[in-house]
């Protein structure tokens, strides 16, 4: 059986890696840069290991030509939101055109991005029917299988994980059973229908998103009564059924996006998705809500200084990334914290060894400090105030002298994922936890 992955970023790398030990795997991609890199044996997203890239199978392509005559199509092109926060589905329709240019009649095309119900039949069918004049559901055929990855994470890769399947034809889901059940040891599960499985994918991350909704609002309740929402949620985590939530800035490519594909599906089957969109409200907010906070304590400082409050502070953000120990920035809301903070005033200088210095500075016009040794960096008190915005390993490793080198007397560690709440800091230097 003759496979093409087409997307080769978190998802698709990986999937494409693990097929080809068992199919013959084309792996398309549009971008040069990314092809040429995988090629050489490796991947910058660090989700594919040299070791196991280097001796893969899979053909290397982003010439459309080479996509003729493949059996099954596998899409996992990215599903982002546009700037009103509705479904962008623009490389998921450019997917459908290039396969359907080059796929002959029995050909089953099968959709890993995350979508709305509806939308793999009722968008990709007709898309793909119109490019290749093949009549859906006679001539080639539908298939869903929603990615579940979680970058960074070692333990449930993509050959570790349950796979949810469904096809347009008992059939197919057959030969989706057969296929992902090679690849997989968590197993296959079988979707009454592709809609199902749509709509599972997208709540999946949702419901995260609106667990994290409502610690980020008890977080910014508790602020406002002088106590650490993480001090409260070791207490609550006593209890066997509490659920293990934990507040913070949450973005990336999944649980920042996909609530909004099902927010949108609730508009338009005429329903008003008034939970839904209040997470994303809370969880959109806790950037500025942070900046504010930070600002708040690091101009008390002194309160008989009348000119205080406009005091320009030299702040110094650990990390980047929308998560921690993984390179990825898309949809990061650090940057909502570096930004509100310097529309306060404040010099704000950005730290993560992670992240590409290129990518940052394109996505959001963001200069990274060089420095990748810490240790090296500006010493003797530089900084007026540090803050811990994403728990990269690296930056679990300070110490009190760490701080002590890093941050003025009088200074200010605010620690968003309470990464040193339990580093004894420096006589003078102030503590603030979300």
């Amino acid at each position: 059986m003759k496979i093409c992955v087409i997307g080769l970023g978190y998802v698709g790398l990986p999937l494409a890696v693990v097929l080809s030990r068992h199919y013959l795997v084309i792996g398309y991609d549009v971008d040069g840069g990314r092809l040429a890199e995988l090629r050489q044996g490796h991947d910058h997203t660090n989700e594919v290991s040299s070791s196991d890239l280097d001796p893969c199978a899979v053909e290397f392509s982003d010439d459309p030509g080479v996509l003729a005559g493949q059996d099954v199509y596998i899409v996992t092109v990215p599903t982002p939101v546009n700037e009103a926060s509705e479904p962008d589905l623009s490389a998921l329709r450019a997917a459908c055109q290039t396969v359907g240019n080059v796929m002959a009649k029995g050909a089953v095309v099968v959709f890993e991005s995350t979508v709305y119900p509806g939308v793999t039949e009722e968008v990709c069918g007709t898309e793909l029917a119109t490019a290749s004049g093949l009549v859906c559901g006679r001539d080639f055929f539908l298939g869903y299988s929603p990615e579940r990855v979680n970058p960074g994470d070692r333990e449930h890769r993509v050959d570790e994980i349950t796979k949810i399947v469904a096809g347009q034809t008992p059939e197919v889901t057959a030969k989706l059973e057969e296929i992902y059940g090679n690849v997989t040891r968590g197993g296959v599960f079988a979707a009454r229908n592709i809609k199902t499985a749509e709509a599972a994918k997208v709540i999946e991350n949702a419901q995260r998103d609106i667990n994290i909704a409502f610690i980020n609002e008890v977080a910014q309740i508790f602020q406002n009564l002088g106590l650490s929402v993480q001090d409260v949620l070791d207490v609550a985590m006593t209890k066997w059924n509490f659920l293990p939530f934990k507040p913070g800035l949450v973005g990336g490519h999944c649980i920042g996006v996909d609530p909004f594909y099902l927010a949108h599906c609730a508009k338009e089957a005429g329903h008003n998705p008034e939970i839904i969109l209040a997470g994303r409200r809370i969880n959109d907010g806790m950037g500025r809500f942070i900046a504010k906070r930070i600002n708040s304590v690091l101009r008390q400082e002194d309160k008989e200084d009348k000119d205080s409050k406009d005091k320009t502070a030299r702040i110094l953000v650990f990390g980047l990334t929308f998560k921690e120990n993984v390179p990825d920035l898309r949809n990061s809301k650090v940057i909502d914290v570096i930004r509100h903070l310097r529309d306060l005033g404040h010099d704000v200088t950005v730290h993560d060894p992670l992240a590409d210095a290129t990518e940052a500075k394109k996505l959001y016009g963001v200069d990274l400090c060089a420095e990748e040794d810490i240790s090296k960096m500006r010493g003797d008190g530089a900084y007026d105030c540090v803050v811990g915005a994403v728990a990269h390993d690296l930056y679990g490793n300070f110490t009190t002298e760490s701080f002590a080198r890093m941050v003025a007397s009088g200074g200010l560690v605010a620690d968003i994922k309470g990464l040193w709440r339990h580093i004894n800091l420096p006589e003078g230097v102030r503590r603030w936890n979300l």
